[in-house]
């Protein structure tokens, strides 16, 4: 067994590897950014090595420092996680070429499945089912266009080396192709240096289905059972779940034999993921599931598996990258249960979305199920890495319980100030349709109205927080420091006081005779009182200390930026007329590119934008004046 492992990652992975390494008496070695000198991974590891800036291509994506921090730290081996460097084939080499273990696939093998084109004909050829679409070399607007012309649209550009969401685009019509082509081009060659695409027809109804499969250096490969990840936003996975809703024993059997063939023909060792796309129409049926990508790496979503199997696929990959067979034969692995895993994010769904950034002042978990997180309270939230701050998993011996229990913990979800999108996912998880297994793809934009609470909170929360007030006075609040949590209220103030107070801007009084509802959430004394309800944070403060709300357009026509960030496109010039609407300058943060349209028809009035400029949050990048669009 390996004796002491670097984690070339950061974050959530991070200290999910190290759990397991302690477990198994591993030493383990941190690596990280200026951004993480002070992370959870760093703190929880036996050992930390700086690596450089906190821009992750100065530090975590440079494989010479990472390397160079295994030998000078004495580590064994590297586990690479997910994202970053883990499907990076010169990245593996080179890993080995310095003496050390790389815990993964063969580097063939990561080539093989890293060129979405090459590993589509490589399936073809296997006798693996793949979706109609191009794969050709030619790679000019006008052959591409042709071809998607020939598909008939819907079709789906793809980035060839993408991954994880990144580079693709869906097209309806063929006069929105090469609008799309472009962007998909850019983001491709932003993300992965990259932008080459191919071109698939689009599924309808598609659902997500993905097989972990794994192999060892004795020739053994083995399934562990399907996950359904079709709960997507901008295609990235919301919540996962295993097994497959609608999955009968025949459709798997099918399903994951193909998985496992397709393993094979890239002599495959490890962990890793057969991604296929099932049209679900007329239900899952196996012949119209077809091959759509394999993910060279251990998945975000694999706690799923881990929770129905009850293996340690972290563990797996350690004693497979020891040279160790597999742990178990296929016909010792079995399905018990159901589990759901929901991703939670620091954004906030009722501004579309937008990332959210600082310091983790209030963080508290349900402790009724599975959390895998890379932060605690006092984290900081950077503008540098991904937004995902936790991984909720619900069990039940079936769907309906899990779903109850990953819904119940998202309401007991208390993040505070940076928002969180805890509200929206319990909405998604208790929507009729997920209840019933309707899901598709396309489930969170049809329902996304309804998804999205409102930003406000509603009167029964404003006659909590004003029974807070009324009955903890400011001294008492001032007593109790920042992080006391009110757990009793005096009783004895006159019957009739009425109680001023303020969230956004709005200032309400509240008669003290209403009685307020208790159910309705939880009042902490933070920077203000804050009330936790149903996975939502609402602050409320003493009226005349209340700040203003702010957002990403103003009233008048300011164009805010909600975020640190880089400007990658800038649509318009300045005296250009805009339409409400208007797509005006976009801008990349956390990984995500995000569009500041115009809050009504004008004119550029002023512009502070530039492609290719960092800005800090809170700049005006933007001013429009009303007046003919």
């Amino acid at each position: 067994m390996i004796s002491s492992l670097l984690i070339a990652n950061r974050g959530e992975i991070a200290c999910r590897i190290i759990r397991t390494a302690r477990r198994l008496g591993i030493r383990t070695v941190a690596v990280y950014s200026d951004a993480d000198a002070r992370a959870l991974h760093v703190r929880q590891a036996d050992e930390a090595v700086h690596i450089g800036p906190s821009p992750a291509r100065e530090s975590y994506l440079v494989g010479e420092k990472i390397i160079a921090a295994a030998k000078a730290s004495g580590a064994e081996a590297i586990h690479p996680g997910y994202g970053f460097l883990s499907e990076n084939a010169e990245f593996a080499e080179a890993v080995e070429a310095a003496g050390l273990v790389w815990v993964g696939p063969k580097a063939a093998s990561i080539r093989a499945m890293g060129l979405k084109d090459a590993a589509k004909k490589l399936m073809q050829e296997a006798g693996v089912p793949t979706t109609p679409g191009y794969l050709g070399e030619d790679q000019s607007p006008e052959r591409l266009q042709a071809e998607a012309d020939g598909i008939g649209y819907p079709v789906l550009i793809k980035a060839v080396a993408g991954g994880g969401g990144k580079g693709m685009r869906k097209v309806n019509a063929g006069g929105e192709f090469q609008e799309m082509l472009l962007s998909c081009k850019r983001e491709a060659a932003s993300s992965f240096g990259d932008d080459r695409v191919l071109i698939e027809k689009y599924v309808e109804r598609p659902r997500h289905i993905e097989v972990q499969v794994f192999g060892d250096t004795h020739g053994n490969v083995v399934h562990l059972f399907e996950r359904d990840c079709s709960l997507q936003r901008r295609h990235q996975k919301v919540i996962e779940e295993a097994p497959a809703s609608g999955m009968d024993e025949a459709t798997r059997a099918a399903v994951c034999e193909a998985a496992v063939k397709a393993a094979r023909a890239v002599d495959y060792v490890g962990a890793g993921t057969i991604e296929f796309i099932a049209d679900a129409s007329e239900g899952l049926r196996a012949d119209r599931i077809w091959f759509m990508e394999m993910n060279t790496r251990l998945q975000v979503e694999h706690p799923v598996t881990e929770e129905i199997t009850g293996q340690d696929l972290v563990e797996w990959q350690l004693r497979v990258a020891s040279g160790e067979p597999l742990p178990k034969r296929q016909d010792e692995l079995s399905i018990n249960g159901w589990a759901m895993e929901a991703r939670l994010y620091a954004e906030d769904p009722t501004t579309g979305f937008l990332p959210s950034t600082g310091t983790l002042e209030h963080f508290a978990l349900s402790e009724d199920v599975r959390i895998d997180t890379g932060v605690d309270e006092g984290s900081v939230i950077s503008p540098f890495y991904d937004p995902m701050i936790a991984k909720i998993i619900a069990t039940g011996e079936t769907r309906n319980v899990a779903i109850s229990a990953l819904v119940e913990a998202l309401d007991e979800t208390e993040v505070w100030p940076v928002k969180t999108n805890a509200a929206f996912l319990a909405e998604a998880a208790s929507h009729p349709e997920f209840l019933g297994g309707d899901v598709d793809t396309g489930f969170i934009p049809r329902h996304i109205d309804a998804l999205v609470r409102s930003s406000g909170p509603d009167d029964s929360i404003w006659r909590l927080a004003a029974f807070a007030m009324a009955n903890t006075s400011f001294d008492e609040r001032e007593e109790q420091g920042p992080w006391g949590e009110i757990e009793g209220f005096r009783l004895n103030r006159a019957d009739d006081l009425r109680v001023a107070l303020s969230h956004a801007g709005e200032t309400r009084v509240i008669d003290r005779g209403i009685p307020a509802d208790m159910a309705a959430g939880t009042a902490t004394w933070l920077d203000k009182l804050v009330v936790f309800s149903e996975g939502q944070a609402f602050g409320f403060e003493w009226p005349g200390r209340a700040g203003a709300a702010g957002g990403g357009a103003a009233g008048d026509g300011a164009l805010i930026s909600p975020m640190p960030g880089k400007i990658i496109a800038v649509e318009v010039r300045q005296g250009d007329s805009v339409a409400k609407g208007q797509k005006l300058v976009t801008l990349e943060a956390m990984k995500m590119e995000h569009s500041l349209v115009a809050p009504f028809d004008g004119v550029v009035a002023e512009l502070n934008a530039a492609e290719g400029g960092q800005v800090s949050e809170g700049a005006l990048l933007a001013r429009i004046e009303k007046g003919e669009g």
